[in-house]
């Protein structure tokens, strides 16, 4: 009895850190794609950075030996790809032009809320009341660890479109559920990721225009972005969504990216974090505990 229990405490622990890992990878793209479009456009910045990640993760496929996907699977693979990558990548980057990171953060952050109504209704996954207390306490942590980040905000089309990326993260993590229970974490993510790349293909002609008018730091920024937040934060996700017993009991994770990117900033840019930031970050995580805890 104590054995299996601690080798669910076990794989429970692994599937968190896995989460985790991509919360604080993703949480470090906001200021990095914030600084990337001062010397790229939206589509050309997309296309780059999953470019280096399909390259990464094809590279880790050949070493690992990954499977070929099923031709009938490859419809949802593209619409992994769609919804996960080419659709919320471009959304999210081009409402970044006009929307602050804090509050970009903020709408982004609200993904799991579409992805616990579409798991309920697609997924049949039972939801308990518990859990959406959870959800509500961590997204409360949220907006306070968001808005005194704030000092202006305009409901303009920026923000729409950031919205429109939140559904898009949402609908890709319910897909990916599906998907992870015939292929691998790092197989899911392999063909999504391409599947996304193939339909920025056509930004092409627009990527190969801007980078010669590029700087070394830019381009180093965009390599960082490609590996780190784009391909090794999708595989960590997957590999928790994969493991993990409820989609809730990952997604929860994602109301961190504002809190941690308040820390990132503080150690790199040097700028300070209030108390109400502090606060609200621990508020975020007894959400969590709340959410992952009780709801097991």
């Amino acid at each position: 009895m104590k054995d299996s229990i601690k080798k669910l405490l076990n794989k429970q622990t692994l599937t968190y850190a896995a989460a985790m890992s991509a919360a604080f990878l993703w949480a470090s793209a906001f200021p990095g794609t914030r600084y990337a479009l001062q010397y790229y456009s939206p589509v050309s910045l997309v296309l780059l950075r999953f470019a280096i990640a399909s390259l990464t993760l094809c590279i880790i496929g050949v070493i690992k030996k990954s499977k070929l996907p099923k031709l009938k699977d490859l419809p949802m693979f593209a619409l992994s790809g769609l919804s996960g990558v080419f659709l919320y990548s471009y959304l999210f980057t081009t409402g970044s032009v006009s929307v602050t990171a804090g509050v970009s953060s903020f709408i982004i952050a609200s993904s799991p809320i579409f992805t616990l109504i579409l798991a309920r209704f697609f997924l049949k996954e039972v939801i308990k009341p518990i859990c959406w207390v959870g959800v509500f306490i961590s997204f409360c942590g949220l907006a306070a660890v968001t808005l005194t980040q704030v000092t202006e905000f305009a409901l303009d089309i920026g923000v729409f479109l950031v919205i429109c990326a939140a559904l898009c993260s949402g609908l890709y993590s319910t897909v990916m559920r599906v998907l992870t229970k015939k292929y691998t974490a790092l197989e899911a993510t392999i063909y999504t990721i391409i599947m996304g790349t193939i339909g920025m293909l056509f930004f092409l002609p627009t990527a190969i225009r801007e980078v010669p008018d590029s700087t070394l730091s830019v381009n180093l920024v965009v390599i960082f972005m490609g590996i780190f937040p784009a391909a090794i934060a999708y595989l960590a996700w997957n590999y928790g969504l994969a493991k993990a017993k409820k989609a809730a009991h990952v997604i929860g994770f994602s109301y961190l990216i504002p809190f941690i990117s308040a820390i990132l900033a503080f150690f790199w840019l040097n700028e300070t974090i209030s108390i109400y930031t502090l606060i609200g970050g621990l508020v975020i995580i007894a959400g969590m505990v709340m959410t992952n805890i009780f709801d097991m």
